[in-house]
């Protein structure tokens, strides 16, 4: 008889097959055990038809994938650490020494810093293009661009892009498009089908999104997924994967599992409140531009109503606030400070609200003419109800600014 550690790594009884349950499996490994030698020659992981190594995928992970596919409208996703990740994934997948990258100048600020850090000293060069532009964008395109990044909302200043014109502006001189669709969170729109209904479907190639946003919904998990509809650019960003040695917990893919059925409400909810905090903060001398894309004088309105699916268009629980210029950047720090419910803090798209002073003026490469002179602010909105955040907003707006 076998010595007892021995019959316990070795306990021969299987559990009856045929389980199902609301919430999928969480399966963690690192080892994959095969069985039979001819079957560790031949099981590829590549399609999901079999399982080789943790890091290559579990059921955990590819049930995960296949739901963000759903969710974007998308065949094919890789997952990983973070969205900055996603984004790195995809500029080492595709890019080369002597190539060139543009990105638009309201983007996510680590991807501008990516490009100006590692994707410099490897030889990548990379222009910033306005994003309310397309024709800046066309005029920067260049025989060495090979990948355009967009962006819908703007990071921080939440401008809305004419994204169709930009897809195809890009598709007509043969360079690659990828979206940062975080604040989307594909129910906004669909990334891949920007107008519904016509023939053919107009997308972008690649969809990078942020699950530490809103598919998370906790503020409590860091991940990234890139998504696709063609298989071989698929091929080329999971082969990179691979290579960089990308994965995600089997804890981390479960939480965001478990947070997907509520997406939609959730969004919903951040939404509706974020533009009713918004419509307020209009109604405030303190301010001098509200930005929120479903505002009719927000920047990029139009395109905002073009593009988003249905009725009015979704929107993500952010907006943000330029204040009047005789305020100091002392008082609007003060004045975050005295906020009760509104964290100090980074990210978004969890249940407490968020506040962020932000100099724009050190983000961008000029001040856009469309945006007032002033600070801006930034807020995320939260699942807290409506009256209590905007009586907070009082109370920190009456004590320290008047």
């Amino acid at each position: 008889m076998a010595e007892l550690s021995t019959a316990l790594i070795h306990h021969p009884y299987v559990p009856p097959a045929g389980f199902a349950a609301p919430q999928p499996g969480v399966f963690k490994a690192s080892t994959v055990l095969f069985p039979s030698v001819a079957a560790m020659r031949n099981f590829e992981w590549k399609d999901k038809t079999a399982y080789t190594y943790g890091l290559h995928g579990t059921p955990t992970t590819y049930m995960l994938e296949e739901r963000l596919c759903t969710l974007e409208g998308g065949l094919q996703c890789v997952l990983v650490p973070s969205g900055l990740a996603a984004i790195a994934n995809v500029a080492l997948s595709l890019l080369r020494t002597g190539d060139e990258v543009l990105i638009p100048d309201n983007a996510y600020g680590p991807n501008k810093v990516l490009a100006e850090g590692e994707l410099k000293n490897w030889g990548i060069t990379h222009r910033f293009f306005d994003p309310m532009n397309p024709q800046d964008l066309a005029a920067k395109i260049s025989s060495q661009t090979r990948l355009a990044w967009l962006e819908a909302a703007g990071s921080v200043t939440l401008e809305f892009p004419d994204l169709c014109e930009m897809v195809r502006v890009c598709k007509a001189r043969g360079v690659l498009t990828a979206l940062d669709n975080t604040w989307g969170a594909g129910l906004a729109f669909a990334p891949f089908d920007l107008t519904p209904g016509v023939s053919p479907a107009l997308g972008v190639d690649i969809s990078v999104h942020a699950l530490t946003k809103y598919p998370s919904g906790g503020g409590d998990v860091l991940m990234g997924s890139v998504i696709t509809r063609d298989a071989s650019l698929h091929m080329k960003l999971k082969l990179t994967h691979m290579r960089l040695g990308l994965g995600v917990g089997a804890n981390d893919a479960e939480a965001v599992l478990r947070a997907l059925p509520s997406l939609a409400l959730r969004y919903k909810a951040h939404d509706e409140a974020a533009r009713e905090l918004a419509r307020w903060c209009q109604t405030r001398s303190e301010f001098v531009q509200v930005l929120h894309p479903a505002l009719p004088d927000s920047p990029g309105h139009q395109h905002w109503r073009a593009v988003c699916q249905s009725g009015p268009g979704g929107a993500a629980g952010l907006f943000s606030v330029i204040f009047h210029p005789r305020y100091s950047q002392a008082q609007i720090d003060a004045f975050c400070d005295r906020l009760k419910l509104f964290g100090i803090g980074y990210s978004w798209g969890g249940p407490m609200s968020l506040v962020v002073p932000y100099e724009l003026a050190s983000m961008r490469s000029v001040w856009p003419p469309h945006l007032e002179q002033g600070t801006l602010v930034r807020f995320s909105v939260g699942l807290e109800a409506v009256a209590d955040l905007q009586a907070d907003l009082h109370q920190a707006l009456q004590s320290v600014l008047t």
